[in-house]
């Protein structure tokens, strides 16, 4: 248990379960995470100072202190969700053969609209809605070419105090006309957006080639040349996601040993460097970007909507290739974490692994911070880290309560929450220690 300060003024104890994860529990077992059935999450300044047993830290805590007592509400750091386009909030459960049908059809046509910032603001606030409305409180996103757009994200996620990462797409080839840059523009745009947004507050920029195929060697070229220059900044692409998209990865570029060697070629692979999906890599791509520190996003509702493949947990853990969950809406159908987390078990079902639920609530929390470089402050609760949490109602539906109340132990009651779970779930969303979405009222003390 972590020892609380009187040194703090204007402090808040919510009180309920609460679970928070220190390792990974696929490595550590059950020394990975702390649980208490009764626990205390004491928050002071927007940031953590304590979490613990609730009777052994309010012995120690002023009679006089504030309580929100969450009843039998689970408490969790936010969700981070590693990979999902804002501008795809309207595309979401549409149709397509596959990934380039969908995207030829569907979601160019989308957003080419965000080439007005009216627009682009509207879909933003939405989206960080729906995010809040699902328990997320930290995404790695795509905007679109236009930089306007990325601008009107970037202003609303600061109105809302979130911590975000997001970048204007590099796109000058192979798509419709009206959704082109080119590698100067591109080049341009990118660096004025890291000079404005990256690291303001709690925003930070992601150089965004949308995936290699859309590139050309020049703009590529550009993306390593300022990321050689900005070595604090994300990077942010896809990866491997189809097999028709690899065929033509290869065909773009013949010299190139794989489409993973695409990236590393123009200097794309390192630390905070994330390629969501991965499906179809072979082993010496996947001890490849282990050893340079880029990670992969598994976007399990997105790779099956979309017929993409599995994503192999197991050869990723052989490779020692870090690895987070993301929806990847709007390919992906939910912007639920936790309906992501169901399907991933399934996933691993298929394929004769296994995923357990606390491995899946670690990869939707600490998981993704530690993919994201940013657990030192946010993705579980030691002491300093920024207050972003949630809280999960275990009678959210009659079904979940019927089932709840049978379960024996955490590892069930989990996943229960994430296979019959999905947005009702979500009682309440705090950002910095304050509300942003409460649908449940806690009982104050």
């Amino acid at each position: 248990m972590a020892r609380p300060s009187d040194s703090h003024v204007n402090r808040l104890a919510h009180r309920g379960a609460v679970l928070h994860f220190r390792q990974d529990p696929g490595r550590h077992g059950t020394d990975a995470y702390e649980y208490w059935d009764d626990g205390l999450l004491l928050v002071a300044g927007g940031r953590v100072e304590a979490v613990g047993p609730a009777p052994a830290m309010l012995s120690q805590l002023p009679k006089d202190l504030p309580i929100m007592d969450h009843g039998r509400g689970l408490l969790l750091p936010g969700f981070i969700d590693t990979h999902i386009h804002f501008p795809q909030t309207d595309v979401i459960g549409s149709g397509g053969s596959n990934l380039l049908d969908w995207l030829e059809n569907y979601t160019f046509p989308v957003e080419g609209r965000f080439a007005d910032p009216v627009h682009a603001q509207e879909v933003a606030e939405f989206f960080l809605d729906e995010l809040l409305a699902n328990g997320t409180t930290t995404a790695q996103v795509l905007g679109t070419v236009h930089r306007a757009a990325i601008d009107e994200f970037f202003q609303a996620a600061q109105r809302r105090g979130l911590r975000m990462i997001a970048g204007k797409v590099l796109m000058d080839r192979h798509a419709p006309e009206y959704l082109q840059d080119t590698a100067a523009s591109g080049d341009t745009d990118t660096r004025q957006l890291i000079e404005t947004w990256h690291d303001r507050d709690r925003l930070h920029y992601a150089i965004t080639p949308r995936f290699a195929p859309t590139s050309s060697e020049s703009q590529l070229a550009s993306a390593g040349r300022i990321a050689e220059e900005y070595p604090t900044v994300f990077i942010h692409s896809h990866l491997a996601e189809n097999r028709d998209e690899i065929e033509w990865v290869r065909k773009l570029f013949p010299d190139s040993r794989s489409y993973t060697d695409v990236y590393d070629r123009f200097g794309l692979l390192r630390d905070r460097a994330t390629y969501a999906h991965c499906l179809h890599l072979d082993a010496q791509d996947r001890r490849h970007m282990a050893t340079t520190g880029a990670t992969a996003a598994f976007c399990p509702t997105s790779n099956l909507y979309l017929g993409s493949g599995l994503f192999d947990i197991a050869a990723t853990d052989a490779a020692g290739l870090r690895f987070s969950l993301a929806t990847d809406v709007g390919g992906g159908s939910s912007f639920s974490m936790l309906r992501t987390m169901s399907e991933a078990y399934k996933v691993a079902q298929m394929q004769g692994q296994h995923l357990s639920p606390l491995r899946a609530f670690y990869l939707a929390t600490l998981g993704g911070a530690r993919c994201l470089r940013l657990e030192d402050r946010i993705g579980h609760f030691g002491a300093g880290t920024e207050a972003d949490f949630i809280v999960l109602n275990p009678d959210a539906t009659p079904l979940l309560a019927r089932r709840m109340a049978q379960s024996k132990n955490l590892v069930e009651r989990l996943l229960l929450f994430m296979t019959l779970g999905d947005d009702r779930c979500v009682a309440a969303t705090y950002v910095l220690g304050q509300p942003a979405l409460i649908k449940r009222s806690a009982r104050s003390q």
